[in-house]
């Protein structure tokens, strides 16, 4: 099997917290690699059973030929759909990798990353939805500079989107390389790379829909769990770690905490680690990506 592209970050922390027993029912909804997924396998017995999603298509040259192993080729968004499409009624453990594979930086042309020219796509999926050169060209200014502060927490939001609008109105951004070109300049040199990181991270989340998607699983993930049950999370990024944060404290996505007559909290969730797991210093040499990588575990009450 091919996992020649991935190094799963916090790989024993997090599978260690799924709590599995051989003969349990799991989810992995970001396979990729199949980093997380292999090592999850190797821990199953008989009737032990796990299925794993992604919804990109070079996902599956790494799918393992083994029983007990079920591929799903779609966003996690639509976990309970497949849930119920393969007869699980409940699960043991759910995982989610929520980083972007390093795959995806790697290969130019799916326009993830600024260290090389491509197509400005940005799509997992490349059979579906609208690519970055889509929102770059056709999102009013407004709605651009919107997103570059929701979803890259960039103070220049504002200007950024006022010169691509009137660079687009000239002549169409199709690629990293002309996007560069028009942004670069609103950087200063010794935070550039930070910042040009922000500004594709925004056009990523907003082209995979990732924070609704992110909303959506964790809704399914928490009827699908039993009682006893773990979900598992590895967020990168202050707005997905929230979401996360928010779900295993008071059981929605905005953090509305309902109290009943005693004043606790109405959650499903009970945190297993009150504080983030984070990395150790011989992980981040190995592995830069696992820096800002935050692991949550919670158990279903």
């Amino acid at each position: 099997m091919e996992t020649n592209y991935h190094i799963p970050v916090l790989l024993k922390q997090s599978v260690d917290g799924m709590n599995i027993v051989p003969s349990g029912t799991y989810v992995d909804v970001t396979f990729g690699g199949g980093g997380h997924s292999c090592e999850i396998l190797s821990r199953l017995g008989e009737g032990g059973r796990l299925l794993s999603f992604d919804q990109d298509e070079d996902a599956e040259q790494n799918i393992p030929a083994d029983p007990h192993f079920t591929f799903v080729r779609s966003n996690f968004r639509y976990l309970h759909n497949f849930l119920r499409y393969h007869k699980v009624e409940a699960v043991d453990a759910i995982l989610a990798d929520l980083g972007v594979s390093s795959h995806h930086f790697d290969d130019s042309e799916r326009g993830f990353s600024f260290r090389a020219d491509g197509p400005l796509d940005m799509r997992m999926n490349k059979r579906a939805g609208i690519t970055a050169a889509d929102v770059v060209n056709g999102y009013e200014e407004e709605r651009l500079a919107n997103l570059f502060y929701l979803y890259g927490e960039l103070k220049n939001s504002r200007k950024l989107a006022s010169v691509l609008v009137k660079a687009r109105s000239k002549e169409k951004i199709s690629t990293i390389g002309q996007f560069l070109e028009l942004v670069k300049p609103l950087f200063g040199r010794e935070r550039e790379k930070k910042e040009l990181a922000k500004v594709f991270q925004a056009l990523r989340i907003e082209v995979n829909q990732e924070m609704e998607a992110l909303k959506e699983m964790l809704y399914a993930a928490t009827e699908a769990l039993r009682t006893g049950g773990r979900l598992v999370v590895i967020t990168y990024h202050s707005l997905e770690d929230r979401i996360v944060k928010n779900i295993i404290k008071t059981g929605n996505v905005e953090g509305k905490a309902e109290k009943d007559f005693y004043g606790n909290v109405q959650t499903p969730f009970r945190a297993v680690n009150n504080k983030v797991i984070v990395a150790d210093e011989e992980e981040v040499e190995r592995n830069p990506r696992s820096r800002s990588a935050k692991l949550r575990i919670a158990e279903k009450i």
